[in-house]
């Protein structure tokens, strides 16, 4: 399992793609402009905002190591373990999509209380996804120690989860 064939390797760049784009969507439930009419503060929203580019990073860098001719094959298992792993949390976030949509379409209304609503909804609901996927890359992780390249890598994405959960934490609080 070195290298993907030509048709795998294109359904695995759009798959990662894909994943990438639906984490930036759910991720844009806490800035997207909609929200600036008062839901969220300046602070909020800095904060939020470095957590596309933050998981973009490193879904380029795990697909990256994984190609790199000179990992030993227990580490692709692995880096490649932990990238299904982000897509498997990037597909469960896309079924919020609905809500950022519909956060959206909200922001000419004059009470922020249904807009909060939904927004504290969302930030619930990908917290408990993010939470409950955290426990699988840690179990990932463990399975990986004796890989260091793929444990490595398995951290970082641990720390991003770890990292997104608390800013999401952190602004639910002052919802």
């Amino acid at each position: 399992m070195r290298t993907l064939s030509g048709k795998a390797r294109r359904l695995f760049a759009a798959h990662t793609k894909r994943a990438v784009l639906v984490t930036s969507v759910a991720l844009g439930l806490v800035w997207s402009p909609g929200l600036r009419a008062g839901v969220l503060s300046e602070s909020d929203l800095k904060q939020a905002e470095g957590l596309k580019p933050l998981f973009a990073n490193l879904m380029t860098n795990l697909v990256e190591t994984a190609k790199r001719p000179d990992v030993p094959n227990g580490d692709i298992v692995c880096i490649n373990s932990t990238i299904r792993e982000l897509l498997q949390i990037s597909d469960e976030l896309a079924s919020y999509e609905y809500l950022i949509t519909m956060e959206k379409d909200l922001t000419d209304v004059g009470d922020d209380n249904p807009l909060r609503g939904v927004v504290k909804f969302a930030v619930d609901k990908t917290n408990v996804i993010l939470t409950s996927e955290r426990k699988r890359l840690v179990q990932l992780s463990e399975q990986c120690s004796k890989n260091p390249v793929g444990f490595g890598k398995a951290q970082e994405a641990l720390r991003v989860i770890d990292t997104t959960t608390g800013i999401l934490s952190s602004i639910r609080e002052r919802l």
